[in-house]
């Protein structure tokens, strides 16, 4: 009984995106999970830097530089594929998971970097957010890929 009210549950809120999103169907978008936070990423990644005395060596430009490393890393997985579709469903599993242990790496660098720098990454995010809303009104730009500096008022 609970699968069947699960399902109509899941039914009516389906039902309704279609009719918010103008009869158009849009799949379920992918989440997070919520833990850990950027936070608690930065504290796991602080003590396996303190515990191996490597402090000495992660300086902004040594961790951008890795990063880019990495993102390299991440963009060798894609090169000569062609246009990947979302949720790589021509893809391994062990290809999956490289993918996950390079994307992993980016971002223990990028919020080491963050840290480093001493950005509030999470609210920095939030500020660029709100910035690109003004840049990217959603009136003027819906289903356009132009850059901001081609639209015209």
């Amino acid at each position: 009984m609970e699968k069947l009210e699960a399902d109509e549950d899941n039914l009516y809120q389906s039902k309704s995106n279609f009719l918010q999103n103008g009869g158009t169907v849009r799949p379920e978008r992918f989440t997070f999970s919520p833990e850990p936070s950027f936070e608690n990423i930065r504290r796991l990644q602080a003590q396996f830097t303190d515990e191996r005395d490597w402090n000495q060596f992660h300086q902004p430009r040594n961790l951008l530089l890795a990063m880019v490393g990495e993102v390299g890393e991440v963009a060798e997985l894609f090169q000569w594929r062609g246009e990947v579709a979302e949720g790589l469903p021509d893809w391994t599993e062990s290809e999956r998971e490289h993918l996950a242990h390079e994307l992993s790496d980016v971002l223990i660098y990028l919020v080491e970097l963050a840290e480093k720098c001493h950005v509030d990454l999470p609210q920095a995010v939030l500020r660029k957010m709100a910035l690109n809303r003004l840049k990217y009104p959603a009136s003027k730009v819906h289903g356009s890929a132009k850059k901001y500096t081609e639209y015209k008022d």
